[in-house]
């Protein structure tokens, strides 16, 4: 029997999102986001959920775009810090050791150590409650070329994407392969 546990912010696994954006002195910033994941295929887009207090939401308004890079697991320690601490005291690249990225397609940084990022020009936000939702049409993807297999597709096995369960607030990697996604339900 199932038990209900009301409404709750649970779905699993949520992303574990280092959104990027510049501050109104060009400043690089990046903050960790859970709240987000494509929204649409034609044009391509890439939702993130901010609340207006957060110092990400003042630089995508103004900027009108913003990165999305995904950690590895090996990478859990930065993500966490990205979210601990807030981009108005201090600068999270330095703190980090991490490489802010300029991205040539939209005015936002990407963190130029994690493995994969999406590049996003703000098309749309929604005002839901506390959080701002933004549409984001995505410019492009970035992977390096270490998680990619030799199809040219990007393995979540080598990525092993970090994830985060709202449930526990525990951060868990993802990786192990299942079967083929519209295949392996014909049988």
């Amino acid at each position: 029997m199932k038990q209900s546990l009301g409404a709750k912010t649970i779905v699993l696994p949520a992303p574990v999102f280092i959104v990027g954006s510049y501050d109104e002195q060009d400043h690089p910033n990046i903050m960790t986001a859970a709240w987000g994941g494509i929204c649409g295929s034609d044009p391509p887009c890439l939702t993130v959920s901010i609340r207006p207090a957060r110092l990400t939401y003042e630089n995508i308004m103004r900027r009108r775009a913003y990165t999305v890079s995904i950690p590895s697991v090996s990478q859990a320690r930065e993500a966490d810090y990205a979210g601990l601490c807030s981009g108005r005291d201090g600068n999270k690249f330095e703190a980090l050791g991490l490489t802010p990225v300029r991205s040539k397609l939209v005015d936002a940084p990407y963190v130029g150590e994690f493995p994969l990022t999406v590049e996003c020009r703000l098309r749309q936000t929604v005002e839901l409650g506390v959080h701002t939702l933004f549409i984001g049409e995505i410019m492009d993807v970035k992977v390096e070329d270490w998680a990619m297999n030799e199809s040219g597709v990007i393995a979540v096995e080598k990525l092993r994407p970090l994830t985060f369960s709202p449930a526990d607030g525990a951060y868990y990697g993802l990786g192990d392969f299942v079967g083929k996604a519209f295949s392996i339900g014909k049988k």
